[in-house]
């Protein structure tokens, strides 16, 4: 009979990749979450749309529960009551890493993007990885997962809630450090303190790939390491050799540490340049298609994931250097009101004279179980808006729509940003 595992929350980018890495391992892979999943069910997952008691096999082996799921909820709680093995998804990865070799990529900002560009370079250099995402790629078929046969797994290793110091990972890259996540971190300082606990006792005797251009990352130096430390910079490297087809200076910057993972584990330079110039992007990163609007106009479309204040101003950047000429109308969904207050000035400060001929703020997503009914009552999209310069608050997504089909004109560029449910918008107007 084959193992069961059950996951809760597996809708989750993070999670569901997760369970594909053990459906492919020949487990029998259940789940619950709050979304219907289509995708996971088409490859033979059953999934329960909501979380209840009775989604709880008696017989599985293993519960898995995503990190944003309550410690209340009632699937853990049956699975507490049968004497169920529990254990969270960070755990259950960092079980992995003491499996394989591994690569962990860390960082507030390009997690997703340099695991991508990392990913594409070892494939293509026949080191065959294993690799759990948290976006999805053309080239793993649009999802968020890859089966691989040699000894290498690569993995996006977050910081919320500590989870990489689950992770024992032979060679670690850390692309920037800023605050973020502050519903669990107070301080910059205590973001910094978890980065260098994870590279003192996780990394050990590994390879330490770090942006010499972020004071942040630097300080993780000022303690005694034992691992082989790797710095790489616009300045230090030769980046003009770096060729992308992706915009942007940030993405120069993973480029970089995509770089030099390859070179560590032998890949010759031309081949990692060359991978690196094919490398298209992935799923909301820059993401770009044609959209006919209900209206009829025809306009070029970005999704992008970006959330935190320096990643909006990064992509709306990149946008003005792909398109110096054409008109750019961005619209940010503020994700989560708790990261909206804590980084409120940040997003005015970023967000002022931004490159876009128009800044839109919609409605803020909120995340169950997260948000505070407190802070709630302190921050909103409009007050965002209201203290950005030239910023417009339109409502929520429906009302956008209907402002944008008013405004947007023949071949215009629309940018829409957000890590809540902003590509909704699309429905709206097409």
């Amino acid at each position: 009979m084959k193992k069961s595992i059950h996951f809760v929350g597996i809708g989750g980018i993070g999670v569901s990749s997760i369970a594909r890495h053990f459906l492919a391992e020949g487990y029998k892979v259940t789940g619950s979450d709050l979304n219907p999943c289509p995708e996971l069910k088409e490859i033979g997952i059953t999934v329960f749309e909501g979380h209840a008691r009775e989604n709880v096999d008696p017989n599985i082996e293993l519960l898995v529960y995503s990190n944003a799921v309550l410690k209340s909820n009632p699937e853990l709680k049956r699975a507490r009551e049968l004497g169920i093995n529990i254990k969270s998804s960070p755990e259950v990865l960092g079980e992995l890493t003491r499996e394989y070799y591994t690569i962990a990529v860390s960082g507030t900002h390009g997690k997703s993007t340099t695991t991508s560009m990392i990913a594409l370079l070892m494939i293509a250099a026949d080191l065959d990885p294993t690799v759990i995402i948290g976006t999805k790629l053309k080239e793993f078929g649009g999802t968020n997962y890859r089966e691989g046969k040699s000894k290498y797994l690569l993995i996006e290793a977050d910081e919320w809630k500590a989870s990489f110091l689950n992770y024992n990972p032979d060679i670690a890259v850390i692309t920037n450090i800023e605050e973020d996540h502050l519903d669990f971190y107070p301080s910059l300082e205590s973001i910094i303190e978890i980065f260098s606990k994870y590279i003192k006792e996780n990394l050990k005797e590994g390879v330490l790939i770090l942006n010499e251009d972020d004071e942040n990352s630097l300080t993780l130096l000022e303690q005694d390491i034992d691992a082989r430390v790797i710095k790489y910079g616009l300045k230090k490297d030769k980046a003009e050799k770096i060729k992308l087809s992706v915009p942007g200076k940030h993405n120069v910057y993973n480029a970089l540490a995509a770089f030099h993972v390859g070179r560590v584990l032998g890949i010759e330079e031309t081949l990692i340049y060359d991978s690196l110039k094919k490398f298209k992007g992935s799923w909301r990163r820059f993401e770009e298609q044609e959209i006919k609007m209900k209206n009829g106009r025809l306009v070029k479309l970005i999704n992008d994931y970006a959330h935190h204040p320096t990643e909006v101003k990064a992509t709306l950047e990149a946008a003005r250097e792909k398109y110096p000429e054409k008109k750019i109308t961005a619209l940010f969904q503020p994700h989560q009101y708790e990261r909206t207050y804590r980084l409120f000035p940040s997003f005015i400060s970023k967000l002022s004279n931004t490159p876009a001929d128009r800044l839109l703020i919609s409605d803020i997503y909120t995340v169950a179980g997260r948000e505070s009914e407190e802070i709630k009552e302190k921050v909103s999209a409009e007050m965002l808006a209201d203290n950005i310069k030239d910023a417009t608050y339109v409502g929520n997504l429906e009302e956008a729509g209907d402002y944008l089909l008013e405004v947007l004109q023949e071949n215009e560029i629309l940018i829409i940003m957000g890590a809540g449910d902003v590509s909704r918008l699309i429905d709206y107007i097409s």
